[in-house]
């Protein structure tokens, strides 16, 4: 009999680690092919690890709320396949994952800022076989909280574990609060609240009889922490346009079947939408940047992300890479997928990274309009509303007449560090121009 060790597949290039959530199969458990060993989740995404080969699983080396990182040894396998042993000396003791230091994304080609250097009296983890997460790992290292203190503080997590605020609680008590140094967090933690808004004790929530306490889930707080994140980091602007989309909803009737038949897809809206932004982020490339301290990167690829509303009522943003090298074709097939996808828990890790610019369609809710909250490191959203028939002016020959006119309400909001009114609102405009301007007669492609 051979033993298999199963590794924590590779999920991406920006993917370095995985919390796992749970065990689908326990020790002793018989395997097949591509059954589901157990589920994961990133800082956005919840997948599934399939076992490469059949077998009985014999250990687990990680229990539910692990942090493992990419490539590390997770199961181990027992298989009677002729496929070459690999034998496994396997403790009976959890190993530590090894801690992946985080470091700043090098951009070729730019000066980079100035990096903080690492703290040479760091305390070293390897001595102990208390989890601690890489979070508490890193507050530890920047307050110099010695392995010793850390053993005396009373966690309040699962089993046990020494959280975030447990550690900050003792920080706050015994030293006087947390210091100026900056905490690198791994994939892209939201940075502290200020030292002001952290020692002010939460108030206790009024509840009556028939009041229900849920606690959220993991990726709620994973929004919520982004969304806080997002507002702290950006001083938001938004800019409206209505516009008469007339055209584009006749034009969509009148191929929607012949498309549906052709193509084995149905055409929304969404993948037209996506084609007018990702031509106006051309016309105005200063919209699709991101801002490191001082310094304005402008991104080479247009990635836009698509917000995509969960049955759970989360939400999740999965990105269509290089949207402008795709054609109308391409971009309903690339929606259809995602959409699906993400609604089956079923998106890869890296489908969710890179995106460069997001459009959230509130209309699909019924909304006319909305203010969305800039999904960073990006510098502008755009939300589309509902399309509404109305009565419009327009301009003929003949004079102006009211007709009833397909419309609807477009808003971007942008970072002003970076976005000025002129040029947000030159681009909400340009988006609208080409939607109210769409040729009737186009042919699929």
């Amino acid at each position: 009999m051979a033993q298999y060790e199963l590794l924590l597949p590779k999920m991406g290039e920006s993917v370095a680690e995985a919390t796992i959530i749970k065990w689908s199969k326990q020790p002793g458990d018989t395997i097949q092919l591509d059954d589901t060993i157990l589920e994961i989740a990133t800082d956005k995404v919840d997948s599934e690890v399939p076992s490469p080969v059949a077998g009985k699983l014999i250990k687990q080396l990680f229990a539910a709320d692990d942090v493992v990182q990419v490539g590390a040894v997770i199961a181990i396998i027992e298989t009677d396949a002729n496929a070459e042993n690999v034998e496994v000396a396997v403790e009976e003791s959890k190993p530590e994952p090894e801690k992946v230091e985080p470091t700043a994304e090098t951009i070729p080609g730019i000066s980079q800022l100035p990096v903080q250097n690492t703290n040479t009296n760091a305390p070293d983890f390897k001595n102990t076989d208390r989890f601690y997460s890489p979070l508490v790992k890193s507050i530890a290292a920047e307050e110099n909280i010695s392995i010793e203190e850390l053993a005396g503080i009373k966690g309040t997590g699962a089993e046990g574990r020494v959280t975030k605020d447990d550690l900050l609680n003792y920080i706050q008590n015994t030293k006087g609060g947390v210091s100026e140094k900056k905490v690198e967090v791994v994939l892209q933690a939201p940075p502290p609240l200020p030292q002001q808004e952290k020692s002010k004790p939460a108030p206790a929530p009024s509840l009556s009889g028939g009041d229900e306490i849920i606690e959220m889930d993991r990726m709620r707080k994973l929004i919520a922490e982004h969304m806080v994140m997002s507002k702290h980091t950006s001083p938001h602007v938004t800019s409206f346009v209505e516009a008469d989309v007339t055209n584009m909803v006749m034009w969509r009737d009148k191929v929607k079947k012949s498309f549906e038949q052709r193509e084995n897809e149905k055409i929304t809206f969404t993948p037209i939408f996506i084609e007018a932004v990702s031509r106006a982020i051309k016309d105005f490339p200063m919209i699709n940047v991101t801002v490191n301290g001082t310094q304005i990167i402008k991104k080479r690829d247009i990635n836009i992300g698509m917000a995509a509303a969960l049955p759970s009522g989360n939400l999740i943003v999965p990105v269509i890479k290089n949207a402008d090298q795709l054609n109308l074709v391409g971009l309903t097939k690339a929606v259809n997928d995602l959409a699906s996808r993400a609604r089956n828990s079923k998106l890869k890790p890296d489908e969710t990274q890179n995106g460069t610019f997001t459009l959230t369609n509130v209309g699909s809710f019924g909304n006319v309009m909305g203010t969305p909250i800039i999904n960073q490191p990006q510098v502008a959203i755009l939300a589309v509303g509902a399309i509404k028939k109305k009565p419009a002016v327009l301009e003929t020959e003949f004079g102006d007449v009211i007709a009833i006119r397909h419309m609807m309400f477009l808003s971007l909001s942008y970072d002003h560090r970076v976005v000025d009114g002129a040029l947000g609102g030159s681009f909400v405009r340009r988006v609208a121009d080409y939607l109210e301007n769409w040729d009737i007669n186009r042919e699929i492609s």
